[in-house]
């Protein structure tokens, strides 16, 4: 397909890397991250094929919640930098082809935040209203509670107004009163303001906590966040954190309208890859293809095997979270809140190659745009001694000594062992053609060359092996054919293909080699313990579309 309309819709085939700039690279010494230590590492990220980096909250903070309690949405927290760095990172960015976006956080703020000290001064501040009060709350059902093992409640006292305040989250994370048309305009203020400075969008934190209990239609201020972003430049997107079930998930979307949130995690997804991935069996994560809603026009999936949260199971049943549970994260401590894992994956699958192949494998061929989480590329560990979510938010690590920062005090966060620098860096798997590093640069460069993965209709097929998933995706006389084997017994695929033209060829995108296609359009062939393959079939030498766009 034509490179014009991918690139018209640069979100729905970019790869997507987030990362906390605390703990990516120490560029002053001082044993923090920073803009300075980001920028120099930027050539990492372009080797590796990244068009978009993710950024988490890099703002003023108290740092009670490594970062998403900001007391200034307009400046630079100073351990990571100044505005400058920031415009320098931006500019480095850009010059090697890369989009920025990052976290918006206006669920909340800090408690201590000049908006929220100047409201609680007095009943009568001009501020009050920017956040949400009441005398006397009333109970509170335990499942609204997000934090259950820190927080009993969503109200707190404000002992000098004797009033409570809602937090969402923290006591210490009053929400903001987007019902307020003062506080959109604010947070529309804070949207324009980094854009100027070149953001190409915004990762909206936890979407539904925004919207909720907003008087008249809620989705309407997500439309008018859209339209101002899209006033200012019609290229910028919201990537939505909205882990809901699928129907109440597409009105984000703005049902057929797509004027609201551009792209959503598919979380749904994610759950479901997980539980097959435990029962090394892929039916349920192809129930979960077959579930899921075509987003509108111009609107996208975001697919992804782990962020930097949790890694949530709430959408699973009882037993089958049980079941992850017993396979990945068996011990308390893995375990966070009752409903999630807060491990990375290369500990959960014991360090097994084979089996972090197949996962990045099936991530970069699900339909939808593919988001990293840093260190994914390498099979970046895990400090479970550290608290809750913060154990896989740890040093990237470089090279064998750390690489992270020249202090040695930083070096006690990284874990120990297997994952720790002297096994896992990006300086000796750069060296290795077997390297995890290599396996995912080879998939990055796969996927950008396959359009029909991100754009394409999709198609779950039956593989003829129930330890087998398969996948096709066409588009506009390319198609692609997605096979992996979740088992740890070679497999008997056994597939139909139709509609394909004159293809009489199969071409193997990840290994050397081809599969004749007879005419019948039945394929048969092995595929090893966890092993993949990506088939391309395409009529050659196929003329390109008319010049006129076509809706997607």
């Amino acid at each position: 397909m034509r490179l014009t309309y991918t690139a018209d819709l640069w979100w729905k085939n970019a790869v997507v890397y987030c990362l906390d700039v605390e703990t990516y690279k120490d560029g002053n010494g001082d044993g923090i991250g920073d803009f300075r230590g980001l920028t120099q590492q930027i050539d990492h990220l372009d080797r590796l094929g990244v068009t978009c980096i993710w950024l988490m909250p890099f703002f003023p903070t108290p740092n009670r919640d490594d970062g998403y309690d900001i007391t200034d949405f307009y400046s630079v927290d100073p351990r990571l930098g100044t505005l400058g760095d920031f415009v320098e990172f931006m500019r480095t960015a850009r010059d090697r082809g890369i989009r920025v976006i990052a976290d918006l956080v206006v669920n909340h703020t800090s408690d201590e935040h000049p908006w929220f000290k100047e409201a609680r001064s007095s009943r009568d501040s001009a501020k009050r209203d920017w956040y949400v009060w009441q005398d006397d709350p009333d109970p509170v059902d335990p499942k609204a509670i997000v934090f259950p093992d820190k927080e009993d409640s969503i109200w707190e006292l404000d002992e000098k107004t004797g009033q409570y305040y809602l937090h969402s989250f923290y006591r210490f994370q009053p929400d903001l009163n987007v019902d307020n048309p003062e506080v959109r305009d604010e947070i529309a203020r804070i949207l324009g303001f980094w854009m100027e400075l070149g953001l190409s969008g915004f990762r909206v934190d936890a979407v539904p906590f925004l919207i909720e209990g907003l008087g008249g239609d809620p989705h309407e201020f997500l439309a008018d966040l859209r339209a101002f972003m899209n006033r200012r430049d019609g290229s910028s997107i919201l990537l939505g954190e909205v882990n809901l079930p699928y129907p109440d998930l597409m009105k984000y979307f703005g049902n057929g309208n797509g004027d609201q949130v551009t792209m959503c995690f598919d979380f749904i997804g994610m759950q479901r890859f997980h539980l097959s991935m435990a029962r090394q069996d892929p039916r349920a994560l192809a129930e979960s293809l077959r579930e899921r809603p075509d987003p509108p026009d111009d609107s996208h999936w975001a697919t992804f095997v782990r962020n930097h949260d949790e890694l949530t199971l709430d959408k699973l049943t009882d037993a089958e979270r049980q079941e992850v549970f017993d396979a990945f994260g068996p011990e308390k401590d893995m375990q966070v809140f009752g409903r999630g894992l807060r491990r990375r994956l290369p500990p959960m699958l014991d360090g097994d190659p084979r089996r972090l192949k197949l996962a990045y494998s099936v991530l970069f061929s699900l339909p939808g745009t593919p988001v990293l989480f840093y260190g994914e590329e390498i099979g970046l560990g895990e400090n479970l001694g550290a608290e809750g979510r913060m154990a896989v938010r740890i040093p990237m690590q470089w090279s064998r000594s750390g690489g992270f920062s020249p202090d040695p005090k930083t070096l006690v966060a990284s874990p120990d062992g297997e994952y720790g620098p002297r096994k896992v860096n990006v300086e000796d798997q750069r060296r290795d053609p077997d390297s995890l590093l290599r396996w995912v640069t080879m998939l990055v460069e796969r996927y950008r060359e396959s359009p029909e993965l991100a754009w394409g209709r999709y198609e779950v097929l039956d593989a003829g092996d129930a330890a087998v998933l398969a996948h096709r995706a066409d588009a506009e006389g390319g198609t692609v054919i997605a096979v992996h084997n979740f088992a740890d017994r070679e497999a008997r695929v056994e597939l139909v293909l139709r509609d394909l033209g004159h293809c009489e060829l199969l071409t193997d995108l990840l290994v050397d080699g081809s599969l004749e296609l007879p005419p019948d359009g039945r394929v048969t062939f092995g595929l090893e313990p966890y092993g993949t393959r990506w088939l391309r079939a395409a009529v050659p030498d196929a003329p390109l579309e008319s010049t006129s766009a076509k809706s997607h």
